[in-house]
Protein backbone atom coordinates (compact mmCIF):
# COMPACT_ATOMS: atom_id res chain seq x y z
CA UNK A 1 0.00 0.00 0.00
CA UNK A 2 1.39 3.40 -0.99
CA UNK A 3 1.63 6.33 1.38
CA UNK A 4 1.31 10.04 0.76
CA UNK A 5 2.29 13.10 2.79
CA UNK A 6 -0.09 16.04 2.53
CA UNK A 7 1.82 19.30 2.48
CA UNK A 8 0.63 22.88 2.43
CA UNK A 9 -2.98 22.15 3.33
CA UNK A 10 -5.18 25.05 4.34
CA UNK A 11 -8.55 25.26 6.07
CA UNK A 12 -10.18 26.21 2.78
CA UNK A 13 -8.58 23.75 0.38
CA UNK A 14 -6.53 20.64 1.17
CA UNK A 15 -3.25 20.25 -0.67
CA UNK A 16 -2.62 17.42 -3.09
CA UNK A 17 -0.78 14.50 -1.50
CA UNK A 18 2.92 14.13 -2.27
CA UNK A 19 3.60 10.56 -3.37
CA UNK A 20 7.00 9.09 -2.60
CA UNK A 21 7.39 6.93 -5.69
CA UNK A 22 7.94 7.11 -9.45
CA UNK A 23 4.36 6.67 -10.63
CA UNK A 24 2.04 9.02 -12.50
CA UNK A 25 -1.47 9.59 -11.19
CA UNK A 26 -4.84 10.93 -12.19
CA UNK A 27 -7.11 12.46 -9.58
CA UNK A 28 -10.46 10.78 -9.19
CA UNK A 29 -13.49 11.31 -6.96
CA UNK A 30 -13.62 10.93 -3.19
CA UNK A 31 -9.91 11.43 -2.61
CA UNK A 32 -8.81 8.55 -4.80
CA UNK A 33 -5.98 8.50 -7.33
CA UNK A 34 -5.59 6.16 -10.30
CA UNK A 35 -2.12 5.19 -11.49
CA UNK A 36 -1.57 6.25 -15.10
CA UNK A 37 0.91 4.27 -17.21
CA UNK A 38 3.65 6.04 -19.14
CA UNK A 39 3.19 6.23 -22.92
CA UNK A 40 2.53 2.87 -24.57
CA UNK A 41 4.70 1.67 -26.26
CA UNK A 42 7.48 3.18 -24.15
CA UNK A 43 9.42 6.05 -25.69
CA UNK A 44 12.49 5.00 -27.64
CA UNK A 45 14.84 7.81 -26.57
CA UNK A 46 15.24 10.29 -23.70
CA UNK A 47 13.36 13.58 -23.74
CA UNK A 48 14.03 17.12 -22.46
CA UNK A 49 12.00 19.49 -20.31
CA UNK A 50 13.14 22.94 -21.43
CA UNK A 51 11.07 24.89 -18.88
CA UNK A 52 10.39 23.74 -15.31
CA UNK A 53 10.18 25.63 -12.03
CA UNK A 54 11.81 22.78 -10.13
CA UNK A 55 12.31 24.88 -7.00
CA UNK A 56 8.54 25.34 -6.75
CA UNK A 57 7.83 21.61 -6.57
CA UNK A 58 6.99 20.00 -3.24
CA UNK A 59 9.90 17.54 -3.48
CA UNK A 60 12.43 18.43 -6.22
CA UNK A 61 14.62 15.40 -5.47
CA UNK A 62 11.65 13.09 -5.97
CA UNK A 63 10.79 14.78 -9.26
CA UNK A 64 14.34 14.36 -10.58
CA UNK A 65 14.26 10.71 -9.51
CA UNK A 66 11.07 10.27 -11.54
CA UNK A 67 12.89 11.80 -14.50
CA UNK A 68 15.62 9.17 -14.15
CA UNK A 69 13.00 6.43 -14.14
CA UNK A 70 10.99 7.71 -17.10
CA UNK A 71 13.74 8.85 -19.43
CA UNK A 72 13.86 12.63 -19.03
CA UNK A 73 17.53 13.33 -19.63
CA UNK A 74 17.68 17.13 -19.50
CA UNK A 75 15.82 19.75 -17.45
CA UNK A 76 16.04 23.55 -17.64
CA UNK A 77 15.12 25.05 -14.26
CA UNK A 78 13.63 28.55 -14.46
CA UNK A 79 14.45 30.97 -11.62
CA UNK A 80 13.37 34.57 -11.00
CA UNK A 81 15.76 36.53 -8.73
CA UNK A 82 13.01 39.00 -7.84
CA UNK A 83 10.98 36.34 -6.04
CA UNK A 84 13.24 33.31 -5.49
CA UNK A 85 15.72 33.51 -2.65
CA UNK A 86 19.45 33.38 -3.30
CA UNK A 87 19.60 29.62 -2.74
CA UNK A 88 16.47 28.65 -4.67
CA UNK A 89 17.62 26.30 -7.36
CA UNK A 90 21.29 27.16 -7.72
CA UNK A 91 22.20 26.50 -4.10
CA UNK A 92 19.91 23.49 -3.80
CA UNK A 93 20.77 21.61 -6.99
CA UNK A 94 23.53 19.42 -5.54
CA UNK A 95 21.21 18.28 -2.75
CA UNK A 96 18.38 17.59 -5.18
CA UNK A 97 20.65 15.46 -7.33
CA UNK A 98 22.01 13.53 -4.37
CA UNK A 99 18.49 12.82 -3.12
CA UNK A 100 17.31 11.82 -6.59
CA UNK A 101 20.21 9.42 -7.07
CA UNK A 102 19.46 7.77 -3.75
CA UNK A 103 15.79 7.22 -4.65
CA UNK A 104 15.93 6.34 -8.35
CA UNK A 105 16.53 2.62 -7.92
CA UNK A 106 13.65 2.15 -5.49
CA UNK A 107 11.39 4.28 -7.67
CA UNK A 108 12.21 2.13 -10.71
CA UNK A 109 11.50 -1.07 -8.79
CA UNK A 110 8.22 0.38 -7.62
CA UNK A 111 7.18 1.34 -11.14
CA UNK A 112 8.01 -2.11 -12.49
CA UNK A 113 6.10 -3.76 -9.67
CA UNK A 114 3.09 -1.48 -9.83
CA UNK A 115 2.75 -1.76 -13.57
CA UNK A 116 2.61 -5.52 -13.18
CA UNK A 117 0.11 -5.51 -10.34
CA UNK A 118 -2.47 -3.41 -8.62
CA UNK A 119 -3.04 0.33 -8.67
CA UNK A 120 -3.47 1.38 -5.05
CA UNK A 121 -5.50 4.40 -3.99
CA UNK A 122 -4.72 6.73 -1.12
CA UNK A 123 -7.64 5.29 0.85
CA UNK A 124 -6.28 1.77 0.76
CA UNK A 125 -8.60 0.33 -1.87
CA UNK A 126 -7.39 -1.17 -5.14
CA UNK A 127 -8.53 -1.47 -8.71
CA UNK A 128 -7.17 -3.13 -11.82
CA UNK A 129 -5.94 -0.94 -14.64
CA UNK A 130 -5.30 -3.06 -17.70
CA UNK A 131 -3.43 -0.28 -19.51
CA UNK A 132 -1.06 0.06 -16.57
CA UNK A 133 -0.52 -3.69 -16.42
CA UNK A 134 0.41 -3.78 -20.12
CA UNK A 135 2.74 -0.75 -19.99
CA UNK A 136 6.44 -1.21 -20.61
CA UNK A 137 8.33 0.94 -18.09
CA UNK A 138 11.13 3.13 -19.42
CA UNK A 139 13.24 2.55 -16.32
CA UNK A 140 16.32 1.43 -18.25
CA UNK A 141 16.34 4.17 -20.89
CA UNK A 142 18.88 6.32 -19.03
CA UNK A 143 20.31 3.66 -16.76
CA UNK A 144 18.56 5.53 -13.91
CA UNK A 145 20.83 8.53 -14.45
CA UNK A 146 19.53 11.74 -12.91
CA UNK A 147 18.98 14.35 -15.66
CA UNK A 148 21.41 17.11 -16.45
CA UNK A 149 20.07 20.40 -15.09
CA UNK A 150 20.80 23.89 -16.41
CA UNK A 151 19.26 27.18 -15.33
CA UNK A 152 17.26 29.88 -17.05
CA UNK A 153 17.19 33.06 -15.00
CA UNK A 154 15.32 36.32 -15.54
CA UNK A 155 12.65 38.64 -14.18
CA UNK A 156 9.16 37.55 -15.21
CA UNK A 157 6.89 40.26 -16.65
CA UNK A 158 4.65 39.87 -13.58
CA UNK A 159 7.60 41.10 -11.51
CA UNK A 160 8.81 43.87 -13.83
CA UNK A 161 7.90 46.44 -11.16
CA UNK A 162 10.60 44.86 -8.95
CA UNK A 163 13.27 44.68 -11.65
CA UNK A 164 15.62 47.40 -10.45
CA UNK A 165 16.06 45.73 -7.09
CA UNK A 166 16.80 42.37 -8.72
CA UNK A 167 19.01 43.47 -11.62
CA UNK A 168 22.30 43.14 -9.74
CA UNK A 169 21.51 39.62 -8.58
CA UNK A 170 20.34 38.75 -12.09
CA UNK A 171 23.75 39.68 -13.50
CA UNK A 172 25.47 37.54 -10.88
CA UNK A 173 23.34 34.52 -11.73
CA UNK A 174 23.81 35.04 -15.47
CA UNK A 175 27.55 34.80 -14.86
CA UNK A 176 27.17 31.36 -13.28
CA UNK A 177 28.30 28.83 -15.94
CA UNK A 178 25.27 26.66 -15.14
CA UNK A 179 23.03 29.40 -16.55
CA UNK A 180 21.95 28.57 -20.09
CA UNK A 181 19.56 31.42 -20.97
CA UNK A 182 17.92 34.63 -19.76
CA UNK A 183 14.23 34.17 -19.05
CA UNK A 184 11.44 33.88 -18.70
CA UNK A 185 11.04 37.42 -19.94
CA UNK A 186 8.48 39.21 -22.06
CA UNK A 187 5.02 40.71 -21.69
CA UNK A 188 1.86 39.55 -19.91
CA UNK A 189 -1.19 41.68 -20.64
CA UNK A 190 -3.61 39.13 -19.21
CA UNK A 191 -2.91 39.71 -15.52
CA UNK A 192 -1.14 43.10 -15.78
CA UNK A 193 0.60 42.54 -12.45
CA UNK A 194 3.14 45.16 -13.50
CA UNK A 195 2.30 48.30 -15.53
CA UNK A 196 2.58 47.65 -19.24
CA UNK A 197 5.05 50.45 -19.88
CA UNK A 198 7.28 49.03 -17.15
CA UNK A 199 6.96 45.55 -18.63
CA UNK A 200 8.05 46.83 -22.03
CA UNK A 201 11.09 48.69 -20.68
CA UNK A 202 12.21 45.75 -18.54
CA UNK A 203 11.78 43.44 -21.52
CA UNK A 204 14.04 45.67 -23.60
CA UNK A 205 16.66 45.86 -20.88
CA UNK A 206 16.78 42.09 -20.45
CA UNK A 207 17.09 41.53 -24.20
CA UNK A 208 20.11 43.83 -24.17
CA UNK A 209 21.54 42.04 -21.14
CA UNK A 210 21.18 38.66 -22.85
CA UNK A 211 23.05 39.99 -25.85
CA UNK A 212 25.82 41.31 -23.63
CA UNK A 213 26.11 37.90 -21.96
CA UNK A 214 25.92 36.02 -25.27
CA UNK A 215 22.95 33.98 -24.05
CA UNK A 216 19.62 33.00 -25.61
CA UNK A 217 16.34 34.30 -24.22
CA UNK A 218 13.24 32.37 -23.12
CA UNK A 219 10.01 34.26 -23.67
CA UNK A 220 6.79 34.47 -21.69
CA UNK A 221 4.19 36.23 -23.84
CA UNK A 222 0.49 36.30 -23.04
CA UNK A 223 -2.06 38.39 -24.92
CA UNK A 224 0.82 40.63 -26.02
CA UNK A 225 2.37 38.91 -29.03
CA UNK A 226 2.19 41.95 -31.32
CA UNK A 227 4.02 44.20 -28.86
CA UNK A 228 6.58 41.52 -27.97
CA UNK A 229 7.35 40.78 -31.60
CA UNK A 230 7.67 44.50 -32.37
CA UNK A 231 10.09 45.05 -29.48
CA UNK A 232 12.22 42.12 -30.60
CA UNK A 233 12.19 43.52 -34.11
CA UNK A 234 13.45 46.86 -32.81
CA UNK A 235 16.02 45.45 -30.37
CA UNK A 236 17.01 42.52 -32.57
CA UNK A 237 16.55 38.86 -31.82
CA UNK A 238 19.62 37.62 -29.88
CA UNK A 239 22.12 35.78 -32.05
CA UNK A 240 22.31 33.04 -29.39
CA UNK A 241 18.65 32.19 -29.96
CA UNK A 242 15.09 32.86 -28.85
CA UNK A 243 12.79 30.30 -27.24
CA UNK A 244 9.05 30.96 -27.32
CA UNK A 245 7.85 29.21 -24.18
CA UNK A 246 4.46 27.52 -23.70
CA UNK A 247 3.05 28.15 -27.15
CA UNK A 248 -0.73 27.71 -27.04
CA UNK A 249 -2.03 29.72 -30.01
CA UNK A 250 -2.65 28.87 -33.67
CA UNK A 251 -0.62 28.19 -36.80
CA UNK A 252 -1.07 31.75 -38.06
CA UNK A 253 0.62 33.20 -34.97
CA UNK A 254 3.42 30.64 -34.87
CA UNK A 255 4.41 31.33 -38.48
CA UNK A 256 6.06 34.72 -37.86
CA UNK A 257 8.03 33.43 -34.88
CA UNK A 258 9.31 30.50 -36.93
CA UNK A 259 10.22 32.86 -39.77
CA UNK A 260 12.20 34.94 -37.25
CA UNK A 261 14.22 31.83 -36.36
CA UNK A 262 12.73 31.13 -32.94
CA UNK A 263 12.54 27.81 -31.19
CA UNK A 264 8.98 26.98 -30.14
CA UNK A 265 8.29 24.93 -27.01
CA UNK A 266 5.12 22.92 -26.46
CA UNK A 267 3.94 21.64 -23.10
CA UNK A 268 0.76 20.32 -21.55
CA UNK A 269 -1.63 22.44 -23.67
CA UNK A 270 -0.61 20.37 -26.72
CA UNK A 271 -2.41 17.41 -25.13
CA UNK A 272 -5.60 19.22 -24.09
CA UNK A 273 -8.71 17.89 -25.76
CA UNK A 274 -9.85 21.24 -27.17
CA UNK A 275 -6.38 22.31 -28.38
CA UNK A 276 -6.65 21.45 -32.07
CA UNK A 277 -5.24 24.88 -32.99
CA UNK A 278 -2.15 24.24 -30.89
CA UNK A 279 -1.59 20.86 -32.51
CA UNK A 280 -1.92 22.37 -35.98
CA UNK A 281 0.61 25.04 -34.94
CA UNK A 282 3.07 22.38 -33.76
CA UNK A 283 2.84 20.69 -37.14
CA UNK A 284 3.96 23.96 -38.79
CA UNK A 285 7.20 24.27 -36.82
CA UNK A 286 10.32 22.83 -38.48
CA UNK A 287 11.58 19.87 -36.52
CA UNK A 288 14.92 21.49 -35.84
CA UNK A 289 13.06 24.30 -33.99
CA UNK A 290 10.73 22.18 -31.86
CA UNK A 291 11.10 21.77 -28.09
CA UNK A 292 9.20 20.01 -25.32
CA UNK A 293 8.57 21.41 -21.84
CA UNK A 294 6.25 21.22 -18.84
CA UNK A 295 6.16 24.62 -17.05
CA UNK A 296 6.07 22.55 -13.84
CA UNK A 297 4.26 22.73 -11.50
CA UNK A 298 1.67 24.08 -13.94
CA UNK A 299 0.12 22.91 -17.22
CA UNK A 300 -0.08 19.20 -16.41
CA UNK A 301 -0.73 17.20 -19.59
CA UNK A 302 -3.64 14.86 -20.19
CA UNK A 303 -4.68 12.55 -18.68
CA UNK A 304 -3.36 13.98 -15.38
CA UNK A 305 -4.85 17.48 -15.53
CA UNK A 306 -5.68 18.65 -12.04
CA UNK A 307 -2.53 17.12 -10.55
CA UNK A 308 0.72 19.03 -9.92
CA UNK A 309 3.03 18.75 -12.92
CA UNK A 310 6.64 17.57 -12.75
CA UNK A 311 9.41 17.38 -15.37
CA UNK A 312 8.79 13.65 -15.83
CA UNK A 313 5.39 14.50 -17.35
CA UNK A 314 7.32 15.60 -20.45
CA UNK A 315 7.03 12.03 -21.72
CA UNK A 316 3.30 12.51 -22.33
CA UNK A 317 3.81 15.73 -24.30
CA UNK A 318 6.61 14.13 -26.34
CA UNK A 319 4.39 11.15 -27.17
CA UNK A 320 1.56 13.50 -28.18
CA UNK A 321 3.90 15.59 -30.34
CA UNK A 322 5.09 12.46 -32.13
CA UNK A 323 1.49 11.54 -32.86
CA UNK A 324 0.72 15.05 -34.11
CA UNK A 325 3.67 14.85 -36.49
CA UNK A 326 2.73 11.38 -37.72
CA UNK A 327 5.78 9.64 -36.24
CA UNK A 328 4.86 6.05 -35.51
CA UNK A 329 6.31 4.27 -32.49
CA UNK A 330 9.63 2.71 -33.32
CA UNK A 331 12.31 4.11 -35.61
CA UNK A 332 10.27 7.14 -36.73
CA UNK A 333 9.50 8.28 -33.22
CA UNK A 334 13.03 7.59 -32.04
CA UNK A 335 14.40 9.85 -34.77
CA UNK A 336 12.04 12.65 -33.71
CA UNK A 337 12.89 12.27 -30.01
CA UNK A 338 16.60 12.38 -30.78
CA UNK A 339 16.05 15.55 -32.80
CA UNK A 340 14.10 17.16 -29.95
CA UNK A 341 16.88 16.34 -27.49
CA UNK A 342 19.50 17.71 -29.87
CA UNK A 343 17.47 20.90 -30.20
CA UNK A 344 17.24 21.31 -26.43
CA UNK A 345 20.89 20.65 -25.75
CA UNK A 346 22.05 22.72 -28.71
CA UNK A 347 20.19 25.74 -27.35
CA UNK A 348 20.40 25.26 -23.58
CA UNK A 349 23.36 23.00 -22.83
CA UNK A 350 26.23 24.91 -24.43
CA UNK A 351 29.67 25.68 -23.04
CA UNK A 352 29.94 28.90 -20.99
CA UNK A 353 30.03 32.08 -23.04
CA UNK A 354 33.07 34.34 -23.18
CA UNK A 355 31.18 36.79 -20.96
CA UNK A 356 30.48 34.08 -18.40
CA UNK A 357 34.10 32.94 -18.42
CA UNK A 358 35.24 36.50 -17.87
CA UNK A 359 32.82 37.37 -15.08
CA UNK A 360 31.44 34.06 -13.79
CA UNK A 361 31.83 32.51 -10.41
CA UNK A 362 30.83 29.17 -8.92
CA UNK A 363 31.18 25.56 -9.94
CA UNK A 364 29.68 23.88 -12.98
CA UNK A 365 27.80 21.22 -11.02
CA UNK A 366 25.40 19.86 -13.57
Amino acid sequence: METADVQGATNDEPAEPVFGDGLFRQKRKKGKYRVVPPPIPALEAPVADTHAHVQMLADPAAELARCAVHGVGFVACVVDPSEDGDDRGYGELAGWREGATARAGAYADGVRGQMAGECETTEGGSERDEAAVSAVPTCDLLGLRVPDVRFIVGVHPHNAKDYEGARGRLRELLADPRTAALGEIGLDYHYDLSPRDVQRQVFRDQIRLAKEAGLPIALHVREAHDDAFAILGEEGFPAAGTLLHCFNLDEVEVARWVEAGCFVAFGGPLTFKAADDVRRAAARVPRNRLLTETDSPYMTPEPMRGMPCGPAHTVFTAACLAEVLGCAAGAQRQQLLEQLMANARGLLDRAPTAWQLAYGKGDDAR
